[in-house]
């Protein structure tokens, strides 16, 4: 399957954005899909995961409450709406998928990127103070 992240840009503290995550080329409700971001000079970290049906989703601590990650099958699209943006925030947004059950159930699985085996290109998010 490939990935298109889209939807980032620059809003001011406190702001919302929606991120999209569209796959094409493969059987779209088989993978399990994640968010990661990277900020400069950091190790690329989980955000959020969301199972194939859409029904279990988990987040990492500083997004629960703010964000909120689902998806559209029939759109073969992903979704990461992020509101409350803080400047810690920015960074570059990359969305992953994997078909195996245990990136999702699996707390180490689905924060590694190793997990993964396809990935966006990313979109950048800046979040202005």
């Amino acid at each position: 399957v490939q990935l298109q992240a889209s939807g980032g840009g620059l809003v001011q503290a406190g702001g919302s954005l929606r991120l999209s995550c569209a796959g094409s080329g493969g059987t779209f409700n088989r993978y399990t899909i994640s968010w990661f971001r990277q900020a400069p000079g950091k190790e690329r970290e989980f955000v959020a995961t969301i199972s194939r049906s859409g029904g279990t989703t988990f987040y990492t601590n500083s997004a629960k409450g703010r964000f909120t990650i689902s998806r559209d099958n029939a759109k073969n699209t992903v979704y990461l709406q992020m509101n409350s943006l803080k400047p810690e925030d920015t960074a570059v947004y990359y969305c992953a998928a994997d078909t195996s059950t245990n990136t999702l159930l699996s707390s180490r699985g689905r924060s590694t990127p190793g997990s993964y085996d396809y990935w966006g290109q990313g979109t950048q998010v800046t979040v202005s103070s």
